[in-house]
């Protein structure tokens, strides 16, 4: 895969306009047969709505050729906390036409030119994993445990849903607060937890496994694993209530206080850059602005 040297005439990479949208969707329905269209016109619509971040791009970038959109790379940048806090970008979705593959790495080189900002890859085919690790992206995340939560500490603790004016929010920082009441505006279970004067916030999604046949709650924001551990009883009382026995944190190693399984290898989760998350950090990704 060609990365370095000049395009083609008539093939340029450039930022996604609202005028490509209708042919991005096109090109990822190419790259991604088995993803309906919807998924992606869904995808762009949570993404337009999300505030822009300076001057980078709000969709991503784009390969055209004499106009026409031949690859994609879609790009979520966001600010882990709030004005002046750091930035990271999750890539994603990318895709070029059969034609033009020798050319696919300007699109990610266009993507990670800022060198202040954190790139994550954190669905990475098996065809780009290659590329991922040549372009020094470090494994922040080696595998994955599944738990059942209402089986770990914690039960004297309380759990509430996160929702504007609650007296709860208050005694969390600003940032997240934003974090937890934007990932409940995008369909999250954002919760906090109560108990001993502290306060922890926890963002959950609910997904599907084992071939869609088993619902669990994927955590999506929490602030260590340790805090996971402590409040996991109490979490998983208020997930029960829902329907949630199970549920999965990204991890590198077996994780205390949680009782269940570690799966090595299974859902690495990549970054590079001055600011990368931690295990169980997947705040504003793709998990949650996709919708699926």
């Amino acid at each position: 895969m060609s990365i370095l040297g000049a395009l083609p005439e008539g093939l340029v990479c450039r930022p996604i306009a609202e005028a490509d949208l209708a042919a991005v969707i096109a090109c990822l329905g190419r790259g991604f047969p088995e993803r309906p269209a919807r998924h992606w016109q869904e995808a762009l619509s949570r993404m337009a709505l999300r505030p822009a971040v300076e001057d980078l791009p709000r969709y991503g970038y784009g390969l055209a050729k004499d106009g026409h959109i031949v690859g994609v790379m879609l790009t979520l940048f966001f600010r882990t906390g709030g004005e002046g806090a750091p930035i990271r970008c999750n890539l994603s979705s990318w895709a070029v036409d059969e034609d033009f593959r020798a050319y696919a790495g300007k699109l990610i080189m266009t993507a990670m030119r800022r060198r202040d900002v954190t790139y994550l890859s954190i669905t990475p085919a098996p065809v780009t994993l290659k590329v991922t690790e040549a372009l020094r992206f470090k494994r922040f995340a080696d595998g994955q445990q599944a738990f059942v939560p209402l089986l770990g500490r914690g039960h004297g603790l309380r759990v509430v849903e996160a929702r504007p004016g609650m007296a709860e929010l208050d005694l969390l920082p600003a940032g997240e607060r934003s974090l937890l009441l934007d990932h409940a505006a995008l369909g999250c279970t954002a919760l906090v937890c109560v108990g001993n004067g502290i306060v922890r916030p926890f963002v959950f999604k609910t997904r599907r496994v084992l071939r869609g046949l088993v619902p669990c709650s994927q955590v999506i924001y929490c602030r260590s694993h340790a805090e996971l551990g402590a409040c996991a009883g109490a979490l998983g009382r208020h997930l029960l209530r829902k329907g949630l026995l199970l549920s999965i944190v990204d991890a590198c190693a077996p994780v205390p206080g949680l009782v269940g399984r570690y799966f090595p290898g299974v859902g690495p989760k990549y970054a590079k850059g001055p600011h990368p998350p931690t295990p169980g950090d997947l705040a504003f990704t793709e998990f949650v602005v996709f919708g699926s």
